[in-house]
């Protein structure tokens, strides 16, 4: 039986739906998609206790979203995932582009050397899901607060002032449930969405695509293969991925106007993959579904005390792998927020920053998606004679290349308009400056951004780490002394926040690490969030304008010293 045909979280009933009154809940997830898994399992690891809801009882019908991102694999190492997950994907980093009969040329998504984690890994969503509920398991097994139930739809949602009230169906019934924040991962027919009458704002296209999930044993290389014009579907794209487990996926493009009910019979999907593969090659059908899709968004991620996050706020193409990796990021960017709020260590306005940031990084993803888009099926003879005549020269001159557009992939987005960022200083590296994900670098004995973990922390470098062992505290900041084996060398509380570490690291150890976060800069100091982007950075060490900007990094402090 193939896993997505396998109840995994089946429906129990629950103590809730005995209770005379609507139990209270800190936190609810609605949706147990990547996004909603994720969310649940970063709050159970942080020991906020989460309700998940998901309306079915087992994993994503079909591989749906394949392609996973750097970006994402290092917010699921942070996870406690990551290895594994990794492990079960195929990992690629190369990719071809055709237009036609011929190959036009290659790129590497991942050229230089020092990264823990590929460019990218293709993997079934299905088998993504299964592997995270297992690591909600194994937190359930240590005792983490994090319960999923299964065939348990929301149906009706009632914001108040200091929570929302749920309805919830069951098999056995409905009931009603109370949280004090609810996180919506239900997905692009999200029901929260709908209860609080929000409506997505942006284009709807019309051309729809064929996806076909197929087990072959085939010669063809782990990379990704665009045609643009190809023989065997004239005038539309094609697109060819590697999966695990012997599957493959193959988009082919059908134009506008089709019968998709009629284009999904296997009797007509194979003719059109035979004139692809050739007769040779042998294959089985495994999923077929066809689409259209579109690019647009809600107005607010942030609507009360209800937080929307991946397709539940927002929906792009499947060109560029954005939606599941944008949903990721959505929630690795919410849920230290989140925990703050409720332990009382930051206002509630820093939810208003969760808007700030990931609005405009959905704004990115859908400029992105809407082009690659626009691109791949040209709206008029204009448009198509001018990408013919690109793929043409991007055949001999590298520099037509950046014109070609099969869907720019997904890239995390840079918060540089951040609310929670402190102003920049002049000489260090652009790639890593405020606003930025921190970037992985090998440490001799592990990576950086598993030194880094998640919550704030000072990254020391060069002669700013010999400082910070003996800069003074002014007043209203309290030394802390370092655990018994840190590596830090010395700590800060502001007001409420726990100590905060630094990992201090001095210049010519690690000359990957000294070129990502120093270029040429003697030394530098570094405040990370707990998503590990870069909140402020710095040439030397000065503990008043440290502390302040830890002040504004947890919305405690907007104004400069």
């Amino acid at each position: 039986m193939r896993i997505f045909e396998t109840p995994l979280y089946p429906y129990e009933r629950s103590p809730d739906q005995d209770a005379p009154n609507p139990a209270c809940h800190p936190v609810v997830v609605v949706g147990a998609g990547p996004a909603g898994l994720v969310a649940a399992i970063d709050l159970a690891r942080r020991d906020i206790p989460v309700v998940l809801l998901d309306e079915n009882d087992r994993v994503s019908y079909g591989s749906r979203a394949i392609c996973f991102a750097k970006r994402a694999l290092e917010i699921l190492d942070r996870l406690g995932c990551g290895d594994e997950i990794t492990g079960h994907g195929v990992t690629w980093s190369r990719g071809k582009v055709f237009f036609r009969d011929r190959r036009i040329y290659g790129f590497d998504l991942l050229a230089e050397e020092g990264h823990r984690r590929p460019a990218f890994i293709n993997l079934q969503q299905y088998r993504l899901e299964e592997l995270l509920l297992r690591r909600l398991r194994d937190l359930q097994s240590e005792g983490r607060p994090v319960e999923l139930r299964g065939g348990s739809q929301v149906t009706k949602v009632e914001p108040a002032t200091d929570s929302v009230l749920l309805t919830v169906e069951t098999p056995e019934g409905p009931y009603r449930l109370e949280a004090e924040w609810v996180v919506a991962c239900d997905g692009a027919g999200s029901t929260v969405r709908r209860e609080l009458g929000l409506e997505f704002a942006g284009r709807v296209f019309e051309d729809n695509f064929l996806i076909a999930d197929v087990t072959m044993k085939a010669d063809f290389p782990t990379e990704r293969w665009f045609w643009f014009d190809p023989p065997f579907n004239r005038g539309q794209s094609a697109l060819l991925h590697r999966q695990p487990e012997g599957l493959w996926r193959i988009d082919l493009q059908l134009g506008p106007g089709v019968d998709r009910e009629e284009e999904q019979r296997p009797e007509n999907v194979v003719p059109r993959l035979r004139q692809m593969l050739g007769d040779d090659v042998e294959f089985e059908l495994e999923w077929i579904s066809v689409y259209t899709f579109q690019c647009a968004r809600i107005d607010r991620f942030r609507h009360g005390r209800v937080l929307f996050a991946g397709d539940a706020a927002h929906q792009v193409s499947p060109f560029g792998a954005r939606g599941a990796n944008s949903g990721l990021q959505d929630v690795d960017n919410l849920v230290w927020k989140l925990e703050r709020v409720l332990r009382g260590r930051s206002p509630d306005s820093l939810l208003d920053s969760y808007d700030a940031e990931r609005v405009p990084a959905a704004d990115e993803n859908i400029l992105n998606s809407t082009r690659s888009t626009d691109f791949i099926t040209p709206k008029s003879e204009t448009s198509r004679l001018f990408r013919d005549a690109v793929l043409n020269l991007a055949e001999t001159q590298p520099m037509a290349r950046p014109l070609v557009n099969s869907g720019r992939l997904s890239l995390p987005h840079v918060y540089l308009d951040s609310p929670l960022q402190s102003p920049d200083v002049d000489g260090l590296p652009a790639r890593t400056r405020p606003g930025s994900p921190a970037v992985d670098a090998p440490l001799g004995d592990g990576w950086l951004l598993a030194r880094l973990g998640d919550r704030f922390q000072l990254l020391a470098l060069g002669s700013c780490a010999a400082e910070t062992g003996y800069a003074g505290v002014p007043a209203g900041i309290r030394r802390k002394a370092p655990a018994s084996g840190s590596s830090a060398a010395l700590g800060i509380d502001v007001a409420d926040e726990p100590g905060l570490e630094v990992i201090s690291l001095p210049a010519g150890r690690h000359p990957l690490l000294d070129e990502r976060y120093l270029g040429g800069a003697p030394g530098a100091l570094y405040l990370l969030r707990p998503d590990q982007h870069v909140a402020a950075r710095f040439t030397d060490y000065d503990p008043e304008r440290t502390a302040a900007a830890l002040r504004r990094a947890s919305a405690q402090e907007t104004d400069d010293p």
